[in-house]
């Protein structure tokens, strides 16, 4: 390994910078094609794709774990192939399987743990009753983990990832199978680790609305290249306006009800009882169109809107819905697999 430097990236200490990254397999495709990303300090960046779109393999290089076979970059300020031991000591990773014994304790995993990254005893006790109680798994924390249910062990495992208080977090597809309960409580902590600790997040997923709920900005990557990027609400803009459609109770109200949202925006396609238009001022007009049908004495039997969604987003991007990308090619097991023959050699 070349000597590494104290030289910070341009994204910061806390931030993640790739310029042209790719990854090139074998006997395979490129799984990672040139991308160029940037995620700033404090942010939380949704990573989108289907199985066998670059997602794990991205993450794998940018994690240490595989190096490029072109481009470079930055995590935590350090250089991922120059500096990897810095970038190692800067993050925390729970990745899509969680190494995880099930022959031991969530206190004994906490304390391996803590010890791996040399904290003291009692500062081990304290980080590990700590990060326990904040996933939610004090009680369960004498038990085996062999006993877990799935949700819990993905919540150890982001616990683990948090033992020496990094200062980026990339979390793989996190809540792949896991309940809603489940999900919403592991939600509820990587918000609070950005709003409040100020880690920034590289969340990879395949659940739209997770990205929708979590993500400041949003890349969709499919075949090896990011085809969007933006906020969730810059993306759905990208896709079109809103649209409203009302019903009225009375039948012979129809062209009364077109007429009037006519004032709000384009007419749109709508059932043969309504009418509908794309709002010009974005769904903030609702409120407009409603007290404007009700100043003219329209009574309506049902009043719609339809908002672009993140699945329109990447149906719009790629020609196909994220949960019909379902053609799995393992990239992260090819990835590892090929990783290990590397090192063995």
């Amino acid at each position: 390994m070349a000597a590494e430097s104290s030289t910070k990236g341009t994204a910061g200490t806390d931030g993640i910078e790739a310029v042209g990254l790719v990854r090139e397999f074998k006997k395979g495709p490129r799984a990672v094609d040139g991308i160029d990303l940037r995620v700033e300090p404090g942010e939380i960046y949704g990573f989108l794709g289907p199985n066998g779109a670059g997602k794990s393999t991205t993450v794998l290089m940018l994690t240490t774990l595989l190096p490029p076979t072109a481009g470079t970059a930055r995590v935590g300020g350090f250089d991922i192939v120059k500096e990897g031991s810095r970038v190692r000591s800067a993050i925390g990773a729970a990745l899509q399987e969680a190494a995880l014994d099930p022959l031991l304790t969530g206190n004994e995993h906490m304390r391996l743990q803590t010890s791996l990254h040399g904290l003291d005893k009692a500062e081990r006790e304290s980080r590990g009753a700590e990060l326990l109680e904040r996933v939610g798994l004090t009680k369960a924390a004498d038990r085996k983990v062999g006993g877990y249910s799935g949700g819990m062990k993905r919540r150890l495992d982001l616990a683990l990832a948090l033992a020496h208080q990094p200062r980026i977090l990339f979390l793989d597809e996190p809540t792949t199978g896991l309940d809603i309960q489940s999900r919403t409580a592991l939600w509820e902590e990587v918000a609070r680790l950005a709003a409040e600790d100020g880690v920034t997040v590289f969340l990879t997923t395949q659940y739209l609305e997770e990205a929708d709920v979590l993500a400041d900005r949003v890349g969709i990557i499919d075949h090896g290249h990011i085809v969007a990027e933006g906020t969730p609400a810059e993306l759905k803009a990208q896709i079109g306006r809103p649209t409203v459609e009302a019903v009225p109770r009375d039948p012979g109200e129809r062209e009364h009800t077109a007429a009037v949202l006519a004032r709000f925006g384009e007419p749109a396609d709508s059932g043969t009882k309504g009418a509908a238009v794309l709002l010009a001022g974005g769904d903030a007009g609702l409120a407009e169109v409603v007290r404007a049908l009700d100043g003219e004495g329209i009574k309506i039997e049902t009043l719609q809107l339809h908002a672009p969604s993140l699945d329109d987003v990447f149906l719009a991007k790629t020609g196909r819905s994220l949960e019909g990308a379902d053609e799995a090619t393992g990239e992260a097991e090819d990835a590892l697999a090929e990783t290990g023959a590397a090192e063995a050699a």
